[in-house]
């Protein structure tokens, strides 16, 4: 099958394109043809390594160049700019001929239903429902947040195949024939999992409030931690007032983080389905894990391969993790655990169920 995905960019090194690049990567392997159609990549150099057999395009519109504007800034300008992205995508499509075209719900949402090139449409989410509203924007802003949020059930609608990457994103949504779940699968499997032996805790991702790092620091301070530190492997804007038993810096060696660690902690405030999750199940670590929309209670069984803490509760989280650090025995047990629970996001068993819905739309 030949099939086109539509994104703004390929140049971030985020969860959503390193998602896109195993999922491309696969499906060429595999026999398929695959497109990448950007709107903002801009020359920029891609972020995760593209199998040579995927074609690329940029449509060159320019959405990010009125990012940081102001709301009259955006009034204007996106009207205009979605007029060019409808032309430019449908002569694209027109071109190129897919079976399917799927949006990563980017500037292209509002756009794809209404190109009737003869490709079937798909929609996939990789944040939650909620996703224009955590910022929790006042004013202006937060009407149009609101509106969009509102909207957003009626245009999910008119797709051929809506898809969640979680059962309980799924349960906010209304109960539509179009919905279905396929999570994303982890990236790597490993023949043995880690050994837990270290005095290392460690949280993964990028340095933005979605994250939550300045919990993570809060809940650490309640600890005593003597001997122990933490390892918040990531980049971005930088974090006030890191203690000295604190290592952050962007990670080489993503996987050796992993193994070396004793257990992940996650204090995000936010998610759609934490890749740092089912990394670090994949390595047979357990997890202290807020319990954020989304993601979290679709990967962790609280007792069993983790702590489940509730949404934004810091002192559950400091709980948490004293308890791990302080147990050595229910480290293991629970990392033995996460180890097997890992197999559920396998990338063959995922990457079937992209395959059956594609055929299902042939």
């Amino acid at each position: 099958m030949r099939i086109a995905y539509c994104i703004n960019g390929f140049y971030r090194a985020a969860g959503m394109e390193r998602v896109l690049a195993e999922k491309a990567n696969w499906l060429v392997a595999h026999g398929h043809s695959v497109s990448i159609l950007t709107t903002d990549q801009q020359g920029r150099a891609e972020a995760f390594p593209l199998d040579p057999r995927i074609e690329r395009y940029d449509l060159e519109i320019g959405y990010e160049d009125n990012n940081g504007g102001s709301l009259f800034d955006k009034l204007v300008h996106y009207p205009c700019k979605q007029r060019r992205h409808k032309t430019a995508l449908a002569h694209k499509l027109a071109e190129i001929r897919p079976d399917i075209t799927v949006s990563m719900f980017c500037n292209e949402v509002n756009l794809l239903p209404k190109i009737h090139d003869g490709s079937r449409k798909i929609l996939e989410i990789h944040f939650s429902r909620f996703k224009r509203l955590q910022y929790g924007r006042k004013g202006l802003w937060g009407l149009v947040d609101r509106l969009r949020s509102q909207n957003d059930a009626k245009l999910v609608a008119q797709y051929d195949r809506f898809v969640v990457l979680t059962q309980e994103d799924k349960s906010y949504w209304p109960d539509l024939p179009n919905l279905r779940v396929i999570p994303n699968a982890k990236p790597f499997s490993l023949s043995e999992p880690a050994s837990l032996q270290s005095h290392t805790v460690l949280a993964v991702g990028r340095y933005t409030y979605q994250k939550g790092f300045d919990l993570l620091l809060k809940a650490w301070r309640m600890i005593d931690t003597k001997g122990w530190t933490l390892r918040i492997a990531g980049s971005g804007d930088a974090l006030d007032d890191v203690p000295d038993n604190v290592v952050t810096g962007l990670s080489t060696d993503i996987v050796d983080e992993y193994r070396n660690a004793a257990f992940l902690v996650m204090s995000s405030r936010f998610e759609g389905l934490p890749m740092a999750l089912l990394e670090a199940q994949a390595a047979g670590l357990p997890i202290v894990s807020f319990a954020c929309k989304c993601g979290p209670k679709d990967v962790i069984t609280d007792g069993e391969d983790g702590i489940l803490v509730p949404e934004g509760d810091i002192g559950g989280l400091s709980n948490g993790m004293k308890r791990l650090m302080a147990d050595e025995s229910l480290r293991l047990s629970m990392g033995q655990a996460a180890f097997r629970n890992s197999e559920r996001f396998d990338k063959e068993k995922i990457m079937s169920k992209w395959e059956t819905l594609f055929q299902e739309l042939s």
